[in-house]
């Protein structure tokens, strides 16, 4: 049996001696291979926090001591020193998640996947610790370097600085990468750290020549050291976080165990807030991972374990339409600029950085600064398309509202991932932005249902220069193209169905990529003696008025969409066709106002009553009450 095995809490680790704590760091970077490599997940960021995170755990004292990820994407090995070793199920319906849960483990705290929350977290529970009288408890904040860039990391810091007695500890995880190179000041600055010697040099020097002149010199070396922090400004810009009133440590090889423990034990004893700065390489220890320079296997599929190369080749898909669509604008139009937050390639913008890179704009983890920034450029007389995940424009919805919307900015929002993306659970699932979006003042979207539909809404929305623009479209591969057989001012028509003799006419329209399903449902309804209509608008926000029309030509209207039910397309066309004093029954289909667990796209579908079958079978039975 080997080490991990035998490890069924933190307490079995910090029994190890230190040469079997190596040894547990080899087996561990093993089963990370071997295990995600079956089922995918994210691989490089914990490779590169093996020995840190045994390094935590010998050191403090989980769950009483509180361990906050900042994201949580680096917690497999967090999982696996606290007796969850079984990763056959890994981010899959009933298996373990991707992240940290509350559900699994005691010694988890957040699920955190929306970076640079950590602090604000440890702050708020370092915090409640001192007011209950638990003033022998230690909150640890793990956060990579890449979560600094965002705003909300340094409004906690302020905060944290102004509580010298708050046994809080943030280790930094410096692999200088977020999901690709980490960006901005922070990074130059934690760079610096990771290259100057200066300050330990000088030290050196100092205790060398001037313990040597005797009681003297040993005299003139304490007021040298005692002046380490002027010496520090000069040669080691390690002084802006004590300036903050916060100790640094650091930095540390953060791949070498009892380096880490020594710096976390003195952490620990500090009895405040200390900032430990430790070195690791994402995708350490595992070669394919290491000369990946995209992203180190930030995430990966299935892959084979000996090679690092896909088990089955990607399709081609809605990131890589967008990708190449954009940088056929961006030749087109010399005032559209591209803005991400540090996801260049993930949302598809590194075709466009490569073609025109002073015309792109990576601001870190940091979406509020990048909607506000957007705004300043479009007054500037650019055009920003600004490319997010749908999830994480959740974060900077009052920019939105206030900073572009207010001021009549011509901004366009690409959302990737939207609607039901369900192997990173919760947090990831893009299904607010309909329901959230629609009540700004103003506001374009669309929901394109396949390739044209996309290029051509992509073609529109960075022509709208007077308001906010949005272009959804979910994770994953591309169907085939649906074209329309008619068009209604702006609303496309896929199908109709009329059965010789019908007995009711149903509209059934389909938002973005539910109009493959809804296409279905009107082939099962047909056979069921239903007349139906299959719509599918590719600008559902304004509402159109063509659609409010069809809607009272028909007895029933179906919505089907991939956002929340309530307060999303549907329930819109509801109120629009009450307000028109329409009679016409709108029956909305779309995600309940819930959090999702991690499953398959295709279980969530399933679970929610969303597949084709299902949809038909509630039609007619509401058609027959």
């Amino acid at each position: 049996m080997g080490l991990l095995e035998s490890i069924q809490s933190p307490d079995d680790l910090r029994r190890l001696t230190p040469a079997q704590a190596e040894e547990l760091a080899a087996e561990i970077r093993d089963f990370l291979v071997q295990s995600v490599s079956r089922t995918g997940g994210h691989l490089g960021p914990n490779l590169g926090v093996v020995e840190l995170t045994i390094g935590m755990h010998r050191v403090f004292s989980s769950p009483a001591d509180s361990f906050v990820f900042d994201t949580g994407h680096q917690s497999y090995v967090h999982k696996l020193l606290t007796g969850r070793q079984n990763f056959a199920d890994l981010r899959k319906r009933e298996g373990l998640s991707g992240y940290p849960s509350r559900t699994e483990s005691t010694h988890d705290i957040v699920e955190n996947s929306h970076a640079s929350t950590a602090l604000s977290w440890a702050d708020g529970i370092a915090k409640a610790n001192l007011v209950r009288g638990l003033t022998d408890r230690n909150v640890v904040a793990v956060m990579g370097d890449g979560a600094l860039t965002g705003g909300m990391a340094w409004e906690a810091l302020n905060n944290i600085a102004a509580g010298p007695d708050r046994r809080l500890i943030l280790v930094v995880n410096d692999n200088g990468r977020s999901y690709a190179p980490t960006i901005g000041g922070m990074a130059h600055h934690l760079d610096t750290l990771r290259t100057t010697r200066g300050y330990e040099n000088v030290l050196s020097w100092g205790k060398r020549t001037l313990h040597r002149s005797g009681p003297p010199g040993r005299v003139a070396y304490d007021a040298l050291h005692g002046l380490k922090k002027g010496i520090k400004d000069v040669v080691a810009p390690q002084g802006m976080f004590e300036d903050l009133g916060i100790k640094y440590i650091g930095p540390v090889d953060g791949h070498d165990i009892a380096g880490v423990e020594r710096a976390l034990r003195a952490a620990k004893a500090f009895g405040g807030p200390v900032l430990v700065h430790v070195i690791t390489e994402k995708g350490r220890g595992y070669t394919p991972a290491e000369q990946d320079v995209a992203d180190r296997f930030h995430a990966v599929g299935q892959i084979h374990p000996e090679t690092g190369l896909p088990v089955a080749p990607s399709r081609f898909g809605w990131t890589k339409v967008f990708a190449d669509e954009i940088v056929s604008i961006g030749h087109d139009r010399p005032d559209v600029v591209a803005i991400t937050a540090a996801m260049l390639a993930p949302v598809g913008l590194a075709p466009f950085e490569k073609a025109f890179p002073e015309r792109t704009f990576d601001v870190g983890i940091a979406e509020q600064h990048a909607a506000t920034s957007a705004a300043g450029m479009a007054f500037a007389g650019l055009h920003p398309v600004v490319a997010l995940y749908a999830t994480f424009l959740n974060r900077a919805f009052d920019q939105v509202l206030m900073d572009v919307a207010l001021h009549k900015a011509g901004v366009t929002f690409v959302l990737d991932r939207a609607g039901i993306t369900g192997d990173d659970g919760a947090s990831h699932n893009g299904m607010w932005d309909m329901a959230m979006l629609r009540i700004v003042p103003g506001l374009h979207l669309a929901a394109p249902r396949d390739e044209p539909t996309l290029r051509a809404a992509l073609r529109r929305a960075v022509d709208i220069d007077d308001a906010p623009s949005v272009v959804r479209y979910p994770k994953g591969a591309m169907g085939e193209a649906l074209p329309a057989i008619d068009s209604l001012d702006g609303v496309d028509i896929l199908a109709r169905e009329e059965p010789e003799t019908p007995s009711v006419r149903v509209l059934v329209v389909g938002v973005g990529s539910m109009a493959t399903t809804a296409l279905e449902v009107s082939e099962l309804l047909a056979a069921h003696g239903v007349a139906t209509t299959v719509a599918a608008p590719t600008w559902v926000l304004p509402m159109p008025d063509s659609l409010v029309k069809l809607t009272g030509e028909h007895d029933l209207v179906v919505t089907i969409e991939d956002g929340l039910a309530e307060g999303g397309i549907g329930a819109l066309l509801g109120e629009r066709a009450a307000r028109a004093d329409l009679r016409t029954r709108v029956h909305t289909v779309g995600l309940p106002t819930a959090f999702l667990d991690h499953a398959t796209r295709a279980q969530i579908v399933e679970a929610n009553r969303l597949g084709a079958a299902d949809i038909a079978r509630d039609v007619l039975d509401a058609l027959a009450r």
